[in-house]
């Protein structure tokens, strides 16, 4: 059975989705994406991927700065209330919208909201809960198809599945491994509907991820090997993790934790001090153990192989991050 449905979504994550509906047949009678947002060096104004698809296929759509009719911007609420009211829809799937949807739109359908969250509610409500996964170093995640409430992803769960966490992956790559699973389980929440039974979140469980802070994108070379991988693979591919040489920054986009037996007073070391380079790695001790670098990114200078930055870097046994 197929749906008349309107999507709010904005990065790559909903707009997997979205297309995953549209395949399937759904018909898209509304579009809800944020506006487009500066980017790039240049700072040029850039659409969204969902708007990017929407477009593609002629669908309609709408961007406003808030759907809170009693906020900064009444009109965009109004006009959003209006084609929404207008659209004469059956559902609302949300993924990764970014704005909040007042008391007034969770009652604006047939069926009221379908959220795609990427973890396994209550574990990680909010909204950085892939970064926050791997950072806290889970070993599982997964997607929970949830309907929505007035709380933050407090809703009934309606369907879930999990997946792995490879100690070694970054939030780039399982981002791209639970956008697919999240259209997956949307497509097969809308097929079982009438057949699913919603369950309850156990509010004794739940953590709350909170949005990436500039502030995290530092490396605390006092902190242990293994606290700084996950961060360093946690903010790939943004914010980056970053560190300074010589007052110079540099972003460290892939590390792992190794034991160091070739340097058995690594301990003596200051912190961010290097104890070995070649073309495998830069080994960093950390407070605990060795961090190796594999990819690192000068400020201002396009990435490259590890081999080709250590050729024009001097990179060298007894330089210390900061």
């Amino acid at each position: 059975m197929t749906m008349r449905l309107i999507f709010a979504g904005t990065p790559e994550f909903a707009k997997i989705a979205l297309e995953r509906l549209y395949e399937a047949g759904h018909e898209i009678a509304l579009v809800l994406t944020q506006p487009d947002r500066p980017a790039g060096r240049g700072l040029q104004l850039q659409a969204s991927s969902v708007k990017a698809f929407a477009l593609k296929k002629s669908l309609p759509l709408l961007q406003v700065n808030s759907l809170k009719l009693d906020g900064k911007f009444p009109d965009h609420a109004r006009q959003a209330q209006e084609m929404i009211s207008l659209a004469n829809a059956d559902l609302m799937i949300v993924a990764a919208y970014g704005l909040i949807l007042p008391r007034w739109t969770l009652k604006a359908t047939r069926l009221g909201c379908l959220n795609i969250h990427a973890s396994l509610l209550p574990l990680w409500r909010g909204a950085a809960p892939i970064h926050r996964s791997i950072m806290a170093g889970d070993t599982q995640t997964g997607i929970c198809i949830m309907q929505m409430d007035e709380g933050l992803d407090t809703g009934d769960v309606l369907l879930c599945e999990s997946m792995s966490i490879d100690p070694l992956d970054t939030t780039a790559l399982l981002h791209d491994r639970l956008a697919n699973l999240g259209a997956q389980l949307i497509t097969k929440a809308l097929l079982q509907l009438q057949c699913l039974t919603p369950m309850a979140q156990d509010p004794l469980l739940a953590t709350y991820a909170h949005k990436i802070s500039k502030e995290e994108s530092h490396i605390d070379w006092n902190k242990s090997a293994l606290c700084i991988q996950r961060q360093v693979l946690g903010l790939n591919p943004t914010p980056g993790a970053k560190t300074l040489l010589n007052r110079e920054t540099y972003k460290v986009w892939h590390a792992h934790a190794i034991s160091h037996p070739s340097n058995p007073l690594a301990q003596n070391h200051p912190r961010g001090y290097i104890v070995h380079v070649s073309q495998d790695g830069i080994d960093v001790q950390c407070f605990d153990g060795v961090l190796r670098i594999t990819q690192l990114q000068r400020a201002g200078h396009k990435k490259m192989p590890l081999s080709e930055l250590l050729k024009g870097q001097a990179l060298e046994v007894g330089s210390c991050f900061s």
